[in-house]
C-alpha cells in the first residue's frame, strides 16, 4: 500500500506554496509564473500569517504598497500588461485595509480583469470579540466588511478551516485564467485560520502550467453566422479586447483582407489595428472616431469579436442603424447574447479562423471608404496638433508622445478627458495600449503603470492623466520609485476635473464645483499646487514643460529616466476646455424638470436624440 504523502503547514504558508507551483504560458509560448507577484501592505489580521508565510518565500516577489487601493490596482495594471496571462496578488489587513481594494476590484471585475485578494478578516473563533478595526453587523454574526467584495468578484470564498483550501483553490486558478469568467477572486482569510496547521496532500503544490483555453464554436451557429454575413453587403468587423487576449488580431486582419471588411476597434481592443491599414476606419463610439461611426451608422451587419459593446463604444447604442445585423463572437455566452445579437460561443482566433464566408460579395465602394473616411479624420486630428497661441491642448499632448513612441511601448490613461484624446487621437504603428475606461477609475493611471511597468518587457510605459487623478491617488509614485520601477507619467494640469464640467456646462448645467475657479473657497487666491515639488519629494525624477517643444524635450529626458528605472513625472499646463470631438452622442441624466432654461433645453435634445436609440436589435 502506497503511503500518502502529506505538507503539514499552516493555511497561509500552504496559499503560499501553491502560488508559487502555478505556472502560465505567455503570449510567446514561454512559460513564467502565474502569479508574478504579491503587492502588500501588513497590518492586524495578515501580518502574522500572509506576512510569515510570505517571508519564509523570496522567490515570490512582494512590493510594498502605499495604499491598499493603489497596490491593488497595480496588480490589475499588471494583468492588462502581461494580456491576462499573468496576475497579480493583492493582501491586506482586516477592516479599511481590506475595503480600500473594493475600488480595485470593480476595476477589474468591470474590465474581466484576473486580480487575487487576500484580505485579512475577524477572527472564526470569535473568542476576543469585537476586536479592533471589526465593523459589527447587528443581525447576522457571520458578516464583516469583507462581503462587499462579493458584488465585485467573480469568485468568493471565506476560509474557516485550512482543509477548505483544497476545493477553494481548483476554483480560483479556474476564474483567474478562464476566458469567459476572467475576473477577481477574493479569499477572506480569518487572522486565526491564516495561522492554523492541517495536513496537506503533497500533490497540491506539484506545479501546473495554465495554458490558455480555446473553445471552439458550435458549428451550426458558425454556419448560421456565415449565411448571415453573406447576405450582407456592408459589414463592419468590431475587434474588442477579447481579440487582444486571444492573440486573434492577425487573424480578425487576415479576414478583414480576405473579404474586403471595413475594420474598427473597441476601448480595450484599441492599437490592434496598424493605423495605416487600408481597411482601418479608425476607433469607434464616443472616445473613437467621426469616420468609424459614419461607417457604423451605414454598416447592415456587424461582427463584434471580443467585446461587451459598453455605451461609449456604441455611443449608448446610437450609433448603430435599426436594421443592422448583430453577430457576437466571444467566449462568454454572458457577453455574446446581449442585444438581441447572434451568439458565437468561442475563442476570437480560432472563430475567426474556423469562419469560412465564400462569395461574399462585399460591397466595393463599401471597402475603401473605410480608408477615405480614416483619412479625413486624419486631417482632423492633424489640425488639432499643430502648434498654436496659448495653452498646449490635450490633442497635442498626446500627438508629442504619439511622435515619440517606439516599437515596444506601452501608453496608457483612465479617466477624465484623456481617453477619448488618447483613444481617437493615437496613431498605433504597433500594439501596447492600456486605456481603463470600463470603470473609468481616477487614480488608476500610476497606480495602474506601476504594475504594468512590472508586468511590460517591452519598451517604456506612459501613462498620462490629468491634475485631478493625480491628486486622487498618487501614493503609489513613491512604491514604483522605492522598488526601482520605471515609468513616465505626463500630467496635464488644467485647473480641475475640466470633462465633468465639459459635460456639466454641455447639457445646460452652470458650472458649479468642478473647476477650481468655480469651487468654494476661503481664498481670494486660493493655493495651487506644486506637482514639481511633490513628485519629486516621492522619489520620481521631474521635468516641467510649457511648450510643445520644452515637452518634447523633456518626455525624451524623461524616457531614459524611466529605462533606468525611476519613475519620471513630466508637468504640462494645458487648455480646460479643448478637445477631440467624434461626432457622437452619450446617454446623461439630464433632468426632466429645471428652473434652468439651458438644462431644459438639453433635455428636450436628450428626448430627441433618444429616438434614434436602439433599444433592442432584430433577431438575425
Amino acid at each position: 500500500m502506497t503511503e500518502r504523502l502529506t505538507v503539514r503547514s499552516t493555511l497561509a504558508q500552504a496559499l503560499v506554496r501553491w502560488l508559487l507551483a502555478q505556472r502560465t504560458e505567455l503570449m510567446d509560448g514561454t512559460e513564467a509564473p502565474l502569479f508574478a507577484g504579491v503587492f502588500a501592505i501588513f497590518g492586524h489580521g495578515n501580518v502574522l500569517g500572509m506576512g510569515t508565510a510570505l517571508s519564509e518565500h523570496p522567490e515570490l516577489p512582494v512590493w510594498r504598497g502605499q495604499n491598499e487601493q493603489g497596490m491593488a490596482l497595480a496588480a490589475v495594471g499588471l494583468a492588462k500588461a502581461t494580456h491576462r496571462r499573468q496576475v497579480g496578488v493583492a493582501t491586506s489587513s482586516i477592516g479599511p485595509g481590506a475595503l480600500n481594494m473594493v475600488t480595485a476590484a470593480g476595476v477589474a471585475h468591470a474590465n474581466r480583469l484576473p486580480l487575487l485578494l487576500l484580505p485579512g478578516d475577524t477572527f472564526v473563533s470569535r473568542a476576543p470579540d469585537p476586536v479592533l478595526q471589526q465593523v459589527e453587523h447587528f443581525g447576522d454574526g457571520t458578516a464583516t466588511v469583507n462581503d462587499a467584495f462579493r458584488a465585485v468578484s467573480r469568485y468568493f470564498d471565506r476560509i474557516t478551516r485550512p482543509e477548505q483550501l483544497l476545493s477553494a483553490l481548483p476554483q480560483v486558478a479556474r476564474v483567474l485564467t478562464d476566458p469567459a469568467d476572467c475576473g477577481p477572486v477574493t479569499l477572506a482569510l480569518p487572522q486565526d485560520v491564516q495561522a492554523e496547521v492541517f495536513d496537506f496532500p503533497a500533490s497540491l503544490f506539484e506545479p501546473v502550467v495554465h495554458r490558455p483555453q480555446r473553445p471552439r464554436p458550435d458549428q451550426r451557429t458558425l454556419s448560421h453566422a456565415a449565411n448571415l454575413l453573406r447576405a450582407s453587403r456592408r459589414p463592419l468587423l468590431v475587434l474588442g479586447g477579447g481579440v487582444r487576449y486571444s492573440g486573434a488580431a492577425r487573424v480578425a486582419l487576415a479576414f478583414a483582407e480576405r473579404h474586403g471588411v471595413p475594420v474598427t476597434e473597441t476601448t480595450a481592443g484599441r492599437t490592434l489595428v496598424p493605423h495605416d491599414h487600408p481597411l482601418y476606419a479608425g476607433p469607434l463610439g464616443i472616445t473613437g472616431s467621426s469616420s468609424a461611426n459614419a461607417l457604423a451608422a451605414d454598416a447592415d451587419l456587424v461582427l463584434a469579436v471580443g467585446t461587451r459593446l459598453q455605451d461609449f463604444t456604441t455611443a449608448s447604442w446610437s450609433v448603430f442603424s435599426p436594421d443592422v445585423r448583430l453577430v457576437s463572437v466571444n467566449t462568454a455566452r454572458f457577453d455574446a447574447v446581449k442585444h438581441g445579437g447572434l451568439a458565437v460561443v468561442g475563442d476570437a482566433r480560432e472563430t475567426l479562423d474556423e469562419l469560412s464566408v465564400d462569395s461574399w460579395p462585399v460591397d466595393k465602394h463599401w471597402t475603401t471608404r473605410a480608408n477615405v473616411e480614416r483619412s479625413r479624420w486624419d486631417d482632423y486630428i492633424s489640425g488639432l496638433r499643430r502648434p498654436g497661441t496659448g495653452l498646449p491642448t490635450y490633442a497635442q499632448v498626446v500627438g508629442v508622445v504619439n511622435e515619440a513612441a517606439e516599437p515596444g511601448d506601452y501608453v496608457m490613461t483612465a479617466s477624465g478627458g484623456l481617453p477619448g484624446e488618447l483613444i481617437g487621437g493615437w496613431r498605433a504603428a504597433h500594439p501596447g495600449m492600456d486605456v481603463e475606461y470600463g470603470f473609468s477609475c481616477m487614480g488608476y493611471e500610476l497606480a495602474g503603470a506601476w504594475g504594468a511597468a512590472i508586468g511590460h518587457t517591452g519598451g517604456v510605459v506612459t501613462t498620462l492623466l490629468g491634475d485631478g487623478s493625480y491628486l486622487m491617488l498618487n501614493s503609489e509614485l513613491y512604491s514604483a520609485a522605492f522598488a526601482g520601477h520605471g515609468f513616465v507619467a505626463v500630467v496635464c494640469d488644467n485647473d480641475g476635473y475640466a470633462v465633468i464640467d465639459r459635460l456639466q456646462r454641455g447639457n445646460g448645467g452652470s458650472a458649479f464645483n468642478n473647476m477650481y475657479a468655480d469651487c468654494r473657497t476661503a481664498h481670494a487666491q486660493p493655493p495651487r499646487v506644486d506637482f514639481a515639488s511633490h513628485a519629486a519629494a516621492l522619489g520620481c525624477a521631474v521635468l516641467t514643460a510649457d511648450t510643445l517643444d520644452g515637452l518634447a524635450a523633456a518626455y525624451a529626458q524623461a524616457r531614459t529616466h524611466a529605462r533606468a528605472g525611476t519613475p519620471a513625472v513630466v508637468v504640462i499646463r494645458t487648455h480646460p476646455a479643448s478637445w477631440t470631438d467624434a461626432g457622437a452622442w452619450w446617454e446623461v441624466g439630464v433632468p426632466e424638470i429645471s428652473t434652468n432654461a439651458e438644462i431644459t433645453e438639453a433635455r428636450t435634445a436628450s428626448d430627441k436624440a433618444k429616438e434614434g436609440q436602439v433599444r433592442y436589435l432584430k433577431r438575425p
